[in-house]
């Protein structure tokens, strides 16, 4: 079996101490492969956006480990961590998060930029990672010139571009129409199928349908998941 991307071991994140101790994971044991697009469900509260914090090395868990092709984010230094998360993370937002001023090959590449890519090497995978989601025309746009599917779309080649092995999807749909919406996760389905693996933190039902696996949390603890052959008679329960 092929080994896992992401792995969460144990995983438990508390917020204050004492009386007031809030905990928004609580052993939480969770992995994703090359090729499976996770959905993660559950209600307003329920860890989900704190378990995506955690499994892209944005927070540090109160207890567990978090590993990430093989290497221990606890035993990384912080320089270490850096380098791991622009190689081998890519994030897509809600808000998109492209800068203003940069054009959206810019965008692409500046993770590559910044660890060390030459620029031609840089701008060619950029090119490259705005082909595979249909935007070869639109390198020298600005995100403001460009339309919310299409800023989206923009943030998926930066989050795939260099061979990221791992992407986290944070309600990526959030901010757009549902036929865009619908776009952008076969996108995101598109790039998991070429081997990444995916992390979809999503409310709707119909867009977790496009994952392998939904997983459905609540009060920080895994409650329930299914693959997609039964997907569809679980979201219609009321676990959600």
């Amino acid at each position: 079996m092929t080994e896992a991307v992401l792995r969460l071991i144990g995983v438990t994140q508390q917020y204050g101490t004492g009386a007031t101790a809030v905990s928004a994971l609580s052993g939480v044991d969770f992995e994703v492969r090359p090729g499976e697009l996770v959905a993660v469900m559950g209600p307003s509260g329920s860890g989900k956006s704190t378990l995506l914090t955690i499994a892209g090395g944005l927070a540090t868990p109160t207890t567990g480990e978090v590993v990430i092709e093989g290497a221990y984010l606890s035993e990384q230094s912080p320089r270490e961590l850096a380098r791991l998360r622009r190689r081998s993370l890519g994030f897509v937002f809600q808000d998109f998060n492209l800068i203003p001023t940069l054009t959206a090959l810019e965008n692409v590449t500046l993770p590559l930029e910044l660890d060390g890519f030459r620029a031609r090497v840089a701008r060619r995978a950029g090119r490259d990672a705005l082909a595979s989601v249909g935007l070869d025309d639109k390198g020298d746009a600005y995100p403001d010139d460009l339309s919310g599917g299409q800023q989206q779309r923009v943030a998926i080649a930066r989050a795939v571009v260099g061979g990221r092995r791992l992407i986290l999807a944070d309600e990526p749909t959030g901010a757009l129409d549902s036929v865009t919406g619908e776009l952008v996760l076969k996108m995101l389905r598109a790039r998991v199928d070429a081997g990444a693996a995916g992390i979809l933190v999503t409310h709707e039902a119909r867009h977790a349908a496009f994952a392998d696996r939904i997983v459905f949390l609540r009060d920080g603890r895994i409650i329930d998941e299914s693959r997609r052959a039964g997907a569809e008679s679980l979201l219609a329960g009321d676990v959600r």
